[in-house]
């Protein structure tokens, strides 16, 4: 059954539907929500968080531990563990699965 809640921003009622408290259940949210739609979509904005739906990739240039040549890759190195260009980990892909 839905429910009327109250936002803590804007003090305008908003309904939490029964969909989403299925889906609060299934996550184990103790907490129910305490914004409307709008002013979380606010909050967001002012955090700099990325609203849902929005992806934001992150990409690093590097060098190819194996043949030096420049290349990006969607993460940022941080173990100090090699990272490959694209053609050097294929080939070494393909190498591994022949063994």
């Amino acid at each position: 059954m839905d429910q009327e809640l109250v936002c803590t921003e804007c003090g305008g009622t908003f309904r939490f539907t029964e969909g989403e408290q299925i889906f609060f259940a299934q996550r184990q949210f103790r907490n129910l929500p305490k914004r409307c739609r709008v002013c979380r979509t606010n909050r967001r904005l002012r955090l700099g968080a990325p609203s849902p739906g929005k992806i934001s990739f992150v990409e690093a240039t590097v060098s190819c531990a194996r043949c030096g040549t420049q290349t990006t890759v969607p993460f940022v190195p941080t173990q100090n563990r090699p990272v490959y260009c694209r053609t050097c980990f294929d080939a070494m892909a393909t190498a591994t699965a022949a063994v």
